[in-house]
């Protein structure tokens, strides 16, 4: 199967899904047992990740706009509640509901006064006057409050002990950040949220941060996952979409020779948090998808960042699928695949970090013929992984790859493919023959 025809598939099977009747009721549903790390029993969780499922009648809520869900989540209120969303809600609007813009959020330097613009910052800090030091002063001092003060409107916090689902086909978050994230930001706690049948758009920052020292020519580096979960235990998120419309990377500019990015990740998991499981999602059209461990330096990580990835669709992804630092990650049963367009911005689907421990099996490549194995991983200071079962573009033995071999032949790395550690977390482990169908027919919103 082409990836063009990847593309028409899908598109088919969504309007199929939309067309179907009945919405199901799964406010009250808990991951199951051994269905990935969310699922393992703690003394806090015996049940594992349970979400909101033992709400009264009085903390279930149906909310369709901003302001509703955030007084419905209550947070830091841990008090087990289930929030049913109708429609799509969108983050970006003021208190009484009005669209708010880029140019809205726009604030002045709280020292001078000076007004934000951008064409005034990109005069101010272009490299070719400015240099490669960062910048500072009174833009940048502009540019920092007003990404506060859009901040201030897309995150929404999300406290312990609450299941978040869509309720109607449509159901949906555009331009937020939904933050899964205790009060303390040092250690973790169970969070024990579950996360449903929910379409994320379009999670865009107006005000990025221009890195001249970020690589060899400087990156813009924007805030605000879909979802990040930070410090958290227990997170289950599943049967979601994640994509950007609207603001897709190939409708925005370049300035300073580099790409005006706006998105972040889609699904981060970072600072100390442990015990996730990501499953039957599409995530589509983005370049950075899921950060696992913020940096090299955070030591704290270790033993922690136990997270499942299965039965993915993983559609035009540039790169993160994910990445990993020092965390036991499973990866299995995921389908990958490439347009010749999101082929032309690929860069890897394997990030191996410091200390990571990426167990991949079973993962199913869809692909133009350029993007080869060696490609399909890459190395950031890590120096194993283990990877079997993995197909490419056909359903036989003749279509098994070795990306690990594949990329020590191309770089002259010498990553090492063997197992540091056994899952045992899963509910079998399904022939990789089987998933383009499988995963293409059920990952999603109800499905």
């Amino acid at each position: 199967m082409s990836a063009v025809r990847m593309s028409v598939l899908l598109a088919l099977l969504s309007a199929a899904a939309q067309a179907q009747a009945g919405v199901p009721d799964v406010g009250r549903q808990t991951i199951a047992a051994n269905d990935g790390w969310a699922s393992m029993p703690t003394a806090a969780l015996p049940g594992g990740t349970t979400g909101g499922s033992a709400a009264d009648t009085a903390h279930v809520y149906t909310v369709s706009d901003r302001n509703a869900l955030v007084a419905a989540l209550a947070f830091p209120d841990a008090t087990p509640k289930i929030i049913r969303i109708d429609g799509v809600i969108d983050a970006n609007v003021d208190e009484t509901g009005q669209p708010l813009t880029c140019e809205n959020y726009a604030r002045p330097d709280p020292q001078t006064g000076t007004p934000y613009s951008l064409d005034a910052f990109l005069a101010a800090y272009d490299p070719a006057t400015w240099g490669r030091t960062n910048p500072s002063g009174p833009l940048e001092r502009a540019r920092a409050a007003s990404a506060a003060a859009q901040q201030a409107r897309v995150r929404i916090r999300v406290p312990a002990n609450t299941t978040i689902v869509g309720v109607t086909r449509n159901a949906g978050l555009r331009g937020a950040w939904l933050d899964i994230r205790p009060s303390s930001t040092s250690g973790n706690q169970p969070m024990n949220v579950i996360v449903r049948n929910l379409t994320f758009a379009d999670t865009f920052d107006c005000f990025p941060q221009w890195s001249p020292n970020d690589g060899a020519t400087g990156n813009w580096n924007s805030l605000y996952d879909a979802v990040s979960v930070r410090n958290a235990t227990h997170v289950w998120i599943d049967h979601n979409n994640f994509l950007d419309a609207a603001t897709a990377d190939d409708t925005l500019p370049t300035y300073f020779g580099r790409l005006y990015q706006v998105h972040d990740g889609l699904v981060d998991v970072t600072n100390e948090s442990d015990y996730v499981t990501v499953s039957w999602n599409l995530m589509a059209n983005h370049d950075k998808a899921m950060l696992i461990g913020s940096s090299d330096s955070a030591s704290a990580d270790r033993g922690k960042l136990r997270v499942s990835l299965h039965h993915n669709l993983f559609h035009d992804l540039g790169q993160r699928v994910p990445r990993v630092r020092y965390g036991q990650v499973h990866v299995y049963n995921n389908q990958y695949s490439l347009t010749t367009d999101g082929a032309a911005r690929y860069g890897y689907s394997w990030g191996v970090g410091i200390e990571s421990q990426i167990h991949a099996e079973n993962n199913h490549f869809l692909v133009p013929a350029a993007v080869t194995p060696d490609l399909f991983l890459d190395r950031f200071n890590g120096t194993s992984l283990y990877v079997a079962g993995t197909l490419r573009n056909g359903f036989v033995r003749a279509h098994a790859v070795d990306p690990v071999a594949a990329f020590n032949a191309a770089n002259g790395e010498a990553l090492v493919n063997a197992a540091t550690w056994t899952p045992t977390l899963y509910n079998g482990i399904d022939p990789t023959w089987t998933v383009p169908l499988k995963v293409i027919l059920r990952a999603g919103t109800f499905k």
